[in-house]
């Protein structure tokens, strides 16, 4: 298996918990609260250790939060480097209201990062790059980090024959595809805004997706259509997917895991088509957990073989 190393710059220590009802302006008793190491490329890394890989987690941690962050984590046994900040790690809340089903997800913007912190960053990034496995970039931007940082880690990445994955957004995103990734997982909104058009049927956005392929900003784009299934843009055409049918309890994390369980049986040696199986399979496995509780490997490897038998 080729090596894989995930960046959080702006991870969050997510807090989960229910009520009946939120009401303003009431004071709402909570159940059980449940505390978990959050942010893209922390929940990517752990996605591919419940999937029987390991990868090698890069994040930032400061204050009491980054205290309890970095204890979870390391909980959990996953290798990792952490960058010491100066302001607290940030926290995101979700509470779900039983008396209706709904979610509700309270992210906060995160500490501001010096540019000495970006940098140093960075350069462990750079230190510890996998000569010819995989760099998952993954996650908002806190303030202070510059709109290239992405495109620098892909600039590094590319350097060392590593290839490069980004899941972020905006101007962040913007840059990276600049530089050439290997992967990129857009939403459909920020698939429009990356090739200047809105797309308002499932058809335009495969096509902006083969476009971001045919012109070398990435190598493979994967799409999700929610229950129309999903789309891969590759150099070798386009590949569609129906999505399992699962009782949806929660989607929080949903795509971190779809990126984790792609990535890792491609660093297997898996073929792309058996890959996007995977992600599909453990993005609809993390749906069917409550709150932020991300994938079971056996509900990955059921859902995967039941795609398997579909193809």
């Amino acid at each position: 298996m080729r090596p894989i190393l995930t960046l959080t710059v702006n991870p969050a220590l997510d807090v989960s918990t229910s009520t009946e009802q939120v009401v303003s302006e009431h004071k709402m008793r909570c159940g059980r609260s449940r505390l978990d190491p959050g942010g893209g490329g922390v929940n990517v890394a752990r996605v591919v250790q419940r999937l029987g890989g390991q990868a090698l987690a890069v994040y930032t941690a400061g204050g009491p939060t980054g205290e309890a962050f970095r204890r979870l984590i390391e909980a959990e046994r996953i290798p990792t480097l952490a960058v010491p900040i100066q302001g607290s790690t940030r926290e995101s809340f979700t509470v779900d209201e039983t008396g209706t089903g709904k979610q509700f997800r309270f992210v906060l913007e995160g500490p501001e990062l010096s540019e000495a912190e970006w940098r140093a960053c960075l350069s462990v990034v750079e230190e510890a790059i996998p000569v010819g496995g995989y760099v998952v970039a993954s996650g908002s931007l806190p303030p202070g980090v510059p709109d290239d940082f992405y495109a620098r880690v892909t600039r590094l990445a590319n350097e060392r024959g590593a290839h490069c994955v980004v899941d972020t957004s905006g101007p962040a995103l913007a840059a990276a595809l600049a530089e050439g990734v290997y992967l990129v997982k857009p939403s459909g909104r920020e698939l429009g805004e990356l090739v200047g058009a809105t797309l308002d049927t499932e058809q335009s956005k495969i096509d902006a997706a083969a476009e971001l392929v045919a012109r070398g900003s990435a190598q493979i784009v994967a799409l999700t259509l929610g229950g129309a299934g999903a789309v891969l843009a590759t150099t070798s055409g386009i590949i569609r997917l129906g999505v399992p049918q699962v009782e949806v309890k929660s989607t929080v994390g949903a795509g971190d895991s779809f990126l984790g369980a792609f990535v890792l049986r491609i660093a297997q040696g898996h073929p792309v088509d058996r890959a996007f199986r995977a992600a599909v399979a453990a993005g609809s496995a993390t749906a069917m957990t409550p709150a932020t509780e991300l994938c079971h490997r056996a509900d990955v490897e059921r859902l995967e073989a039941d795609l398997v038998a579909l193809a």
